[in-house]
């Protein structure tokens, strides 16, 4: 998590190859290179509005926090500009600015719920406009995970993810997991409705049918972070390994373990059945409902990730 000389992409470089987009004077502003890919990419007005200001927003967050900030950590998110800060009192913390999106809108609501117990600490929150601001624990030395070898991510998360799975009492303030499940299989319609996809059409309905309904078989319910993958797992000095970026939603556990066996490209390509077996074995989860799981997670990615599809096609229920 390192900026050095390649680091330095400016505010002045994020939309000037955004089509429509008239440039003005822009005040030189360091940017994470992942998040101006991000904008150059993306169409909506308000996150590019939203761009333009992180100049503004974060001098202000600075401002109001009592925080020196140096330069974001560099490539970084596609969602979020992050920076190291340091408090009046010597404190040396994470300031998070982070584009407001749906799967991500509780992330405060999760840190303070975890306090700590195998993810960063929270220290501050506020929202306003478009923009969720964390000031939070700094990982140090803050390598990731996906460093090491991947049979010590699997160690890792497995032991990560149950301290992360607390049941909730009620009137807690997170959404199901079904609800972002819905939404999702609601955007792979839309796609297959607009394009070919590279399955055939019953076995994309039958993938996406259990997209949307495995959410509510779950015998178990508990806080899920459901984008826990080795690149979201920094080395630590309270810890050795800590979570940053959840996207908190409540509901099945077995869930929670698809976006690591997603980011083992290699293994997930050539033996996807018994990665994930394994993972569940690790996890003390039913495997069969885990190979469901992957199956319908791999039909609702195939539009975007089509090597998807064949994963798909090998695991699918017989």
């Amino acid at each position: 998590m390192a900026t050095g000389p390649k680091a330095r992409v400016l505010a002045s470089e994020v939309l000037s190859e955004a089509p429509g987009v008239k440039m003005t004077a822009v005040p030189p502003f360091p940017m994470p290179r992942n998040l101006v890919k991000a904008a150059k990419l993306d169409r909506d007005e308000r996150r590019r509005s939203w761009m333009m200001a992180l100049s503004r927003t974060a001098k202000d967050m600075e401002q109001r926090w009592s925080l020196t900030l140096s330069k974001p950590f560099q490539p970084g998110g596609q969602t979020a500009w992050v920076a190291p800060a340091r408090t009046e009192e010597g404190d040396d913390l994470v300031l998070k600015l982070a584009w407001r999106h749906a799967e991500a809108m509780q992330e405060a609501d999760g840190l303070r719920t975890w306090s700590g117990q195998g993810a960063v600490r929270l220290y501050a929150s506020e929202d306003f406009d478009d923009t969720v601001a964390l000031l939070i624990e700094r990982c140090v030395p803050g390598t990731t995970l996906g460093s090491r070898p991947e049979a010590e991510q699997d160690s890792v998360i497995a032991s990560i993810l149950p301290r992360l799975w607390c049941e909730l009492t009620p009137g807690h303030p997170f959404r199901p997991l079904q609800e972002m499940c819905v939404a999702w299989a609601d955007e792979f319609e839309a796609k297959v409705a607009a394009r070919p996809v590279p399955l055939d059409p019953g076995l994309a309905r039958e993938g996406i049918g259990l997209f949307r309904t495995l959410a509510a078989t779950a015998e178990r319910h508990v806080l899920l972070c459901t984008d826990l993958h080795a690149e979201n797992v920094l080395a630590a000095q309270r810890e050795p390994w800590l979570v940053i970026d959840p996207k908190p939603f409540v509901g099945d556990p077995t869930y929670d373990v698809l976006q690591h066996i997603l980011n083992c490209d290699e293994r997930l390509r050539s033996d996807p059945s018994g990665l994930a077996r394994h993972m569940a074995d690790v996890l003390g989860l039913d495997g069969d409902r885990l190979l469901l799981w992957l199956f319908a997670r791999c039909v609702q990615e195939s539009p975007d990730t089509p090597h998807l599809a064949d994963v798909a096609r090998r695991i699918a229920p017989r």
